[in-house]
């Protein structure tokens, strides 16, 4: 497989955030299961909570902020370029969420990574069965990383 490439943004100063390392190993993680895919480059941006809700109000209707959102890349007509999209992550609401479900900010934004990476390459969890197929898949890449189920109740 060819080498991911990771544009890792912080428009926050944050030092919790995750290294360029480990955002390569989780994203390398959901590569593994796409060894065709050829769209090996991605920009992972970490953001305040204003960004995250100006973000999820404009592009998605939701007026407030979120953990994470996946813009997939759409090649202009006749243009091939190898860019899967972006993630933007809310550093905030991440920690938050990590807090109140008792798991480590490390294991939540690994899983934060991998479920928008899967956004970003087309799988979507609008239906009963994506959404299970979806969080199938994420628990099976979540136990390589020796992640445990974060569906788990």
């Amino acid at each position: 497989m060819n080498d991911i490439v990771i544009d890792r943004q912080a428009a926050i100063n944050e030092p919790l955030l995750p290294t360029l390392e480990q955002l390569t190993h989780w994203v390398g993680c959901v590569f593994s299961r796409h060894p065709d895919d050829e769209r090996l480059e991605l920009t992972i941006r970490f953001v305040d909570e204003a960004e995250s809700q100006a973000l999820n109000r404009d592009y998605r209707g939701k007026d407030k902020p979120t953990n994470v959102l996946s813009f997939p890349f759409e090649n202009p007509p006749g243009v091939s370029l190898p860019l899967l999209g972006d993630l933007i992550i809310c550093h905030a609401v991440v920690a938050h969420e990590a807090s109140e479900q008792q798991k480590s900010l490390e294991h939540h934004y690994a899983h934060m990574v991998v479920h928008g990476t899967l956004h970003l390459m087309g799988y979507d969890h609008i239906e009963e069965q994506e959404a299970e197929d979806m969080e199938q898949l994420e628990r099976e890449l979540l136990a390589i990383l020796d992640i445990t189920d974060p569906y788990h109740e």
